[in-house]
């Protein structure tokens, strides 16, 4: 029995000096294997009496038991020491925050866009959106714009490949071409539902027209005032007595209620456009601020050219009506203070995250 003893105590011994898996199998064979210290003793005993094996059998299964439980106990002892170095190797620190994912945001511009929507939308003013490449009726035809207007030129303007050498393709350079697309969409309407026919202009009673149209446009122009790329946001309003009243009471309680201030002054100063007549640029004086006192151009005005008003498809003898056209971005650099357009695209998120 000191013998089977010894055998554990040796098995013990050997499996602690194992420092790798690899090296625990190794004694594990020389011990438990088919040519293993147990498996020999388990050989001998064919030439022993029936009590003797049943004496000895009884010892050897202890000792197997001995050192099967000393194999596995080695076993978890080398695993845990291999996830501890790996836990060392692959050190994490949980008390450090995780990394988020930063919270977008709507672009300055965009936040304009939506406050001026929302403030003329409040006055009962549709939004109108239609395409960014314009024919040249729609663009400067319609308008009432002379074929040899400077905007017309190249260098004013982005012509793109399509239409026909009379009748060109191009980059829209303002949103009132849907001034002309809704306002006409609008008589078709009602010339169906009055049950009159497309021949002549249109003469009877019709709701009002009262849109605006936002969007992208384009120009070839580039400076810390200006952008190839930039917004504009057109006004609307034609019924049978809207005058330039009505356009001096709108515009003005728009620009109060969007620079949120009473103390606004507005000044109409007489000017020329080819689609309204009398036509303004509309100028605004802060009373305080750091810009307090001085004019600041914000928009052109007018009451709608006649011309305008028959390429709408209406009698101009019985309707008539206001346009506005201003610029969102200029707006929103008034609004926050930003002295440089091209801040505005060029993408800086440090930059763009002050608004959010």
């Amino acid at each position: 029995m000191t013998d089977l003893n010894d055998l554990v105590a040796t098995a013990k011994a050997t499996f602690a000096d194992a420092l790798t898996p690899a090296d625990l199998e190794n004694a594990k064979a020389f011990f438990l294997g088919k040519s293993g210290r147990v498996t020999e003793l388990m050989k001998g005993m064919a030439t022993l009496t029936v009590e003797e094996k049943k004496s000895l059998g009884a010892s050897i299964n202890v000792v197997k038991q001995a050192i099967e439980l000393a194999l596995n106990n080695r076993r978890h002892e080398l695993a845990d020491a291999e996830m501890l170095g790996q836990l060392q190797a692959e050190a994490l620190d949980v008390s450090l925050l995780g990394r988020r994912r930063g919270q977008g945001g709507l672009h300055p511009v965009s936040i304009t866009l939506e406050r001026i929507e929302a403030i003329f939308g409040s006055m009962g003013f549709d939004v109108a959106q239609g395409p960014e490449i314009e024919s040249d009726w729609f663009n400067f035809t319609a308008l009432n714009t002379p074929e040899d207007h400077p905007a017309r030129s190249m260098h004013d303007t982005f012509y793109v490949e399509g239409g026909s050498a009379s009748a060109p393709n191009l980059l829209r350079t303002h949103t009132s071409p849907m001034q002309i697309r809704h306002a006409v969409q609008h008589v078709k309407a009602h010339r169906l539902a009055a049950g009159v026919s497309e021949a002549g202009l249109f003469a009877g009673d019709m709701p009002e027209i009262r849109v605006i149209a936002p969007g992208r446009t384009y120009r070839v122009d580039s400076d810390a005032t200006h952008s190839p790329m930039f917004h504009q946001c057109e006004g609307l309003w034609v019924g049978e007595n809207v005058s330039f009243k009505d356009l001096k009471f709108v515009f003005t309680d728009f620009c109060r209620t969007f620079f949120e201030s009473d103390d606004l002054v507005l000044r109409f100063r007489p000017s020329f456009f080819p689609f309204t007549e009398p036509s303004a640029e509309i100028d605004i004086q802060f009373q305080s601020g750091p810009l307090a006192g001085r004019w600041l151009e914000v928009a052109g005005s007018g009451q709608v050219h006649p011309n305008v008003i028959r390429n709408m498809g209406l009698d101009p003898e019985k309707f008539i009506g206001f346009a506005f056209g201003m610029g969102p971005d200029r707006l929103t650099m008034l609004r926050y203070g930003v002295n440089d357009l091209r801040l505005f695209f060029d993408g800086d998120v440090r930059f763009l995250a002050q608004f959010q």
